[in-house]
């Protein structure tokens, strides 16, 4: 039997044999009102800062942008993604933290890169040998 007879007979890899409404050990689809919930929060954690920074409410917005920033993606995850504890997630939960590991290096590095090319820059002395 083919994989195309094995899965229109119910026997591929994708068959529904948990006993679950959906086939995903009891968890349920996603519903509009959860889509409606995540768009809202989206939102409001967008306008936020906006409001902040358009208003000049606070001279250090910039921990009030982070803040929203970071549950903004967790919405985005939870909300649109659909990341939960589940062990159907166990191995796009490790993708995930596998990419945050990544982009921390990347953007940890290059900020440590550049602070210390700044420290060790001298640009009194790169002026004078370039106009004398």
């Amino acid at each position: 039997m083919n994989v195309a007879n094995e899965a229109l007979g119910g026997h591929g890899p994708h068959a529904h044999h948990d006993g679950g409404p959906h086939g995903h050990g009891g968890a349920h689809a996603p519903t509009y009102k959860q889509y409606i919930t995540g768009f809202v929060l989206a939102i409001v954690l967008t306008i936020i800062p906006f409001a902040l920074v358009i208003d000049h409410v606070m001279t250090d917005v910039l921990v009030v942008i982070a803040v929203c920033a970071a549950m903004q993606m967790v919405v985005h995850v939870v909300y649109f993604l659909h990341l939960n504890r589940s062990q159907e997630q166990q191995w796009n939960r490790m993708a995930l933290i596998y990419v945050l590991i990544m982009i921390f290096i990347v953007i940890g590095g290059s900020l440590w890169i550049m602070y210390s090319l700044d420290s060790r820059m001298m640009p009194g002395m790169m002026h004078y040998h370039v106009w004398k």
